[in-house]
């Protein structure tokens, strides 16, 4: 069985945070929903747990970072094309998010980030592999 991962994340309202995966184009495991939080579907083996921050809470002993005002964690996940990668955070864009850094070309490599509503840092990565071993093979 391949490892999986449940990325878990505190959110102020978790509807909001709901519609705004939603209009994104995920979508949630009901199996692993309530109203204190809800199981985004990223991939077969990737999840995000977006969890009520009462609800964070009762996992550990740690104040909750404001991820608005620090960085505690950037969630960067992989993209099959570049044009991919604009559609993506162009929708996350349409449905609220804010701009996290510019967007990052290194020829091979290209990556666009984003903000939640909670600040959340999310990041698509597209990696053109041939050219990065080309390049590699050169160095």
């Amino acid at each position: 069985m391949a490892t999986m991962i449940f990325v878990n994340l505190p959110v102020t309202d978790l509807d909001k945070s709901i519609r705004f995966f939603e209009a994104m184009g995920y979508s949630f495991n009901p199996q692993f929903t309530d109203e204190t939080a809800s199981c985004l579907v990223i991939s077969d083996t990737i999840y995000a747990m977006l969890v009520t921050e009462a609800r964070f809470k009762d996992f550990t002993k740690k104040p909750i970072a404001d991820a608005t005002a620090a960085s505690e964690v950037i969630v960067a996940l992989s993209a099959d094309s570049r044009a991919e990668v604009d559609e993506l955070v162009d929708r996350a864009m349409a449905a609220g998010a804010k701009p996290a850094i510019d967007p990052m070309d290194l020829g091979f490599m290209y990556s666009r980030s984003f903000q939640d509503l909670d600040g959340h840092q999310w990041e698509y990565v597209w990696m053109d592999e041939a050219a990065m071993a080309e390049q590699q093979a050169q160095s």
